[in-house]
């Protein structure tokens, strides 16, 4: 998808001559006209990449592009237009920006392009997808192929924010476990629009408010569930493993998670239709719906002590947030064969020693490839030889 001659960057580190590389782990990336860059490449053949350099040099941005190869708006929630170029004055004119992948395969190599189609609408447009050189219907397919995790300083106030944030983070993490997660979150909220505008145009068929309220109730079940179990397995994952963060508590809260708990869930979708039925005349006054997994939410706490995540310190956050994300690739590793890539973006630099050494072990025994970023290189001194580094200056790569 990336046309033009393209500015290749590698490392001549032996060991990826000897290791194979993680199963679904990044063999080569490549970028055109993506945010700071007009073109460019690193091959880290499946090794864990370590990118450091100055702020605003570009780090993030090769962490966005990674973040593409699955399904989503990318760790910045970025809207399309908004990651095209923007070339200098007097410059070379920037296109709509592409990413193209090389992943390790079951069957060898697979090719990933994907990219801000060419021929949509300027202003928004679409995202298009190739695999293998042939046009896919639409990014979910790219559950599929690669699993992703990720941690960005923006997600620091996860605990401290709206339970918005803490749904959609878990819902990420439900994807690399059960690609069809995304599809059902998106058939909920479908319907659940639909519903509100129907509501508040105050002429609403009820049979076809009927239809729409099935529709949620067997997706919002489905959802909700899908997350209960996922915290459930994490937890327990979470609670079994040695190392230097410490270890989390976690449930999910709310109606229809509380349904989920004390009855079947059939009877919870059951349930959940008939409180979507009951509240029609409240939710088409308040524009939305009263009940269904929208109105859940995620608590996280010291499994020590009890104490509420969001009652703790910057510092303590960040490190419950680490334990769960690292339970969450070993769950993915031993349940789907490949771990997940992990997008740590300025991590190292909050985290002291002894942190930063229990997650580097953590890295290694999950066997995943994990890109990271920082501006200080010597805190990453413990994975020279099993990572492959990078300087970034001025959107211009180099290896080390």
């Amino acid at each position: 998808m990336i046309a033009g001659v393209i500015q290749a960057v590698r490392s001549t580190s032996p060991a990826a001559e000897t290791a194979p590389p993680p199963p679904g782990a990044v063999l080569r990336l490549a970028v055109g006209d993506f945010r700071c860059y007009r073109r460019a490449e690193l091959a880290p053949q499946g090794e864990s990449v370590v990118l450091t350099g100055p702020n605003g040099a570009g780090k993030t941005n090769l962490l966005e592009a990674v973040s593409f190869l699955a399904p989503g708006r990318g760790l910045r929630r970025a809207k399309l237009a908004e990651i095209d170029r923007r070339p200098h004055p007097g410059g070379p004119p920037a296109g709509r920006w592409a990413v193209s992948a090389s992943l390790d395969g079951p069957a060898g190599a697979v090719a990933i392009g994907t990219g801000r189609d060419p021929d949509g609408d300027e202003e928004f447009g679409r995202r298009v997808v190739r695999i293998d050189g042939e046009p896919q219907r639409g990014p979910a397919v790219l559950a599929d192929h690669a699993a992703l995790t990720w941690l960005t300083p923006a997600m620091d106030r996860l605990f401290a924010d709206g339970a918005s944030a803490r749904r959609r983070f878990l819902d990420r993490l439900a994807l690399g476990l059960d690609p069809n997660h995304a599809r059902r979150v998106a058939a909920y909220d479908q319907a659940m629009r639909e519903r509100g505008r129907l509501l508040q145009e105050g002429a609403a068929d009820p049979a076809w408010l009927d239809a729409l309220e099935a529709t949620m109730a067997a997706e919002g079940a489905a959802v909700a569930a899908t997350r209960s179990a996922l915290v459930r397995r994490l937890a327990a994952v979470a609670a079994e493993t040695e190392g230097g963060f410490p270890r989390p508590a976690m449930a999910m809260q709310g109606d229809l998670a509380g349904w989920l708990e004390a009855m079947p869930a059939l009877e919870a979708e059951d349930r959940l239709a008939r409180a979507l039925a009951e509240a029609r005349r409240r939710d088409a006054e308040t524009g939305t719906a009263g009940a269904g997994p929208q109105r859940d939410d995620l608590a996280v706490a010291f499994a020590a002590t009890g104490m509420p995540a969001r009652q703790c310190s910057t510092g303590e956050q960040k490190a419950l947030l680490i334990a769960i994300v690292l339970a969450h690739a070993r769950l993915v590793a031993e349940e789907r064969g490949r771990p997940p890539l992990l997008l740590l973006d300025e991590i190292a630099a909050h985290l002291d020693l002894e942190r930063r050494a229990a997650l580097f072990r953590a890295i290694g025994r999950i066997g995943c490839q994990a890109w990271l970023t920082g501006t200080d290189e010597m805190l990453f001194q413990p994975l020279q030889g099993r990572a492959r580094f990078f300087r970034v200056a001025e959107a211009r790569i180099e290896p080390r």
